[in-house]
């Protein structure tokens, strides 16, 4: 069967920002944006960051510049965590619905340039900052999944929703309590050895 690399760099990018999404659903205005870890991480705020990202990366690196100005990205000396956590002013409505306007634009940068279309990341290190959409499509769909891992984690602390994708889990059904404690178990037998 033959395939189109640039379609099946698009669908993988696609199925990530998905996985992101389907974290956010059925939560509390709270929850979507509780900091959940030392440093933070919230589910909102990752919606937010990956918008920021992919415009910075199809747009502007791509010589494409989103029509849209991201203010706190202009805030960043002020506070560089400014696209990690959406203000009380910014609604999940908000968000989303830039997500979707972002992800609408770089799709068609996308479905537009080659993969080969030259680009610059100006913030990347000299040696490495003259890329191609290719590079620029796998970056983002590894960033967009590593997202998706901490949302996953997020998720899971917040109310035990877990699985890879809606209606696709890709856990085994199992009492989940019984293996955490056999796993809690291993970890205290293992560091009686250590």
């Amino acid at each position: 069967m033959a395939s189109d690399p640039k379609a099946d760099l698009l669908r993988y990018l696609r199925v990530a920002r998905e996985a992101v999404l389907w974290k956010l659903e059925g939560l509390s205005e709270y929850d979507v944006r509780r900091p959940m870890t030392p440093t933070g991480t919230n589910l909102l705020g990752l919606v937010k960051h990956l918008a920021s990202t992919e415009q910075g990366y199809f747009g502007d690196c791509m010589g494409r510049p989103y029509g849209e100005k991201l203010p706190w990205l202009d805030d960043s000396e002020t506070d560089p965590n400014a696209d990690m956590v959406a203000t009380a002013a910014e609604s999940r409505e908000d968000v989303l619905s830039l997500y979707a306007r972002v992800a609408e634009f770089a799709d068609a940068v996308i479905t537009e340039l080659p993969l080969d279309a030259p680009g610059v990341v100006p913030w990347w290190p000299e040696e490495r900052k003259y890329v191609t959409l290719h590079v620029l499509l796998v970056h983002m769909i590894a960033e967009t999944n590593r997202h998706a891992g901490h949302a996953d984690i997020v998720r899971e602390a917040i109310d035990g929703e877990a699985g890879l994708r809606k209606g696709g889990t890709n856990l085994p059904e199992q009492d989940w309590a019984a293996y955490r404690a056999r796993v809690e178990q291993v970890a205290r037998e293992a560091s009686g050895r250590a």
